[in-house]
């Protein structure tokens, strides 16, 4: 893997305001462990704030209570096996085992697994602390504690994220679209497959929207600083759902253009159709931003969504092409709810088809 000092300086620059969060939630944890509580290694602490806030996507405050509750429990256990049994390598065995076993229970990421477990292997390996039994424990509530405040107090910008994976899944539709509506207009099979190629890698940036919206939900919910994101995260989840299964009828699209063009026959009509779709499209990305748009995509979409109508439909289409045209209509449905348009209103603008 080559180093990209460009793409390491994006990360960086993206990462200020986490990195700043986890630096004083761990220096705020180890302060009030170190001086108020006079524990002379508060490590645990630091460890547990760290970890339970993380650089994860998603940073919601049940997620980050989860994670401090299973790693103050394996500190809790291995402190356990130390004061009933001591330490050594069967304690040791014991104490991995075990925390193990709870991480993999309450989570499915590998490396929160491995995390939990090196709480639990500090516990028998360190020396034992002078703030008395269950000191270390305390040092994990306490850091756990810290975490949750501090994605409260300081949470990482819920929109921004999602924002952006918004913006990710509108340029991989429109690019796709595009593509789509050049191998109408000139028939190209190389442009056709790489359209399908490009729309059946989208999956993940809609999983990834989806969970961007889900964290901004539970941290809007807490934080007093992001109460007023409430109303555009909603609408966000409308656009989201829309857009979703728009993107799953534009694979079937770009399925059924990639086998119509390789008969080397130009389809001006249908590059049309889809010069129209790509129009409604970008009218749905810049609608968040503007009301007038969002009115304007609405009324676009409900005029457009009329012509698909395979008898009116400009040219004598062949089956093949029919085939075409009628998986355009569920998309466009899909695009009218994504718009604000509720699915069964969109329907009945849909024209009857025998």
């Amino acid at each position: 893997m080559i180093f990209s000092f460009k793409g390491g300086l994006s990360r960086i620059i993206d990462s200020l305001w986490t990195i700043a969060q986890i630096v004083l939630a761990a220096t705020t944890a180890y302060l009030i462990a170190r001086f108020g509580l006079s524990h002379p290694v508060p490590l645990l602490a630091v460890t547990v704030s760290i970890s339970s806030l993380g650089f994860s996507r998603d940073t919601r405050p049940d997620r980050v209570m989860t994670t401090a509750i299973a790693m103050v429990f394996g500190i809790a256990l291995s402190e356990l096996l130390l004061l009933s049994f001591g330490s050594g390598p069967i304690q040791l065995f014991v104490a991995m085992g075990s925390a193990l076993l709870v991480a993999r229970l309450v989570s499915a990421n590998p490396a929160f697994a491995l995390t939990v477990t090196l709480q639990a292997v500090l516990v028998q390996l360190l020396q034992e602390p002078s703030g008395g039994v269950f000191a270390r424990a305390i040092d994990g509530v306490i850091g756990g504690l810290v975490a949750l405040a501090f994605t409260a107090l300081m949470p990482r910008n819920p929109i921004k994220l999602s924002r952006r994976d918004s913006a990710a899944l509108f340029m991989a539709f429109k690019e796709t679209l595009s593509d789509v509506r050049s191998a109408l207009l000139s028939p190209n099979e190389d442009l056709a497959d790489r359209a399908l190629g490009r729309i059946r890698q989208t999956q993940p940036i809609v999983d990834n929207w989806r969970g961007s919206l889900e964290s901004a939900t539970a941290i809007s919910k807490i934080s007093p600083f992001y109460r007023w994101a409430s109303k555009e995260i909603a609408a966000q989840q409308v656009v989201l759902e829309g857009m979703d299964l728009a993107t799953r009828n534009l694979r079937v699209v770009a399925r059924r253009v990639e086998y119509l063009v390789r008969d080397g026959k130009p389809r001006p009509a249908l590059a049309d159709l889809a010069s129209k779709v790509l129009l409604a499209v970008e009218l749905i990305e810049t609608s968040s931003d503007d009301f007038s748009i969002a009115q304007k995509a609405r009324k676009y979409l409900s005029k457009l969504i009329k012509e698909l109508d395979p008898k009116k439909f400009p040219g004598d289409l062949t089956i093949s092409e029919v085939s075409v045209l009628m998986q355009f209509r569920p998309m466009v449905v899909d695009l009218c709810e994504a718009a604000g348009i509720d699915a069964p209103t969109a329907r009945k603008l849909l024209p009857q088809v025998d």
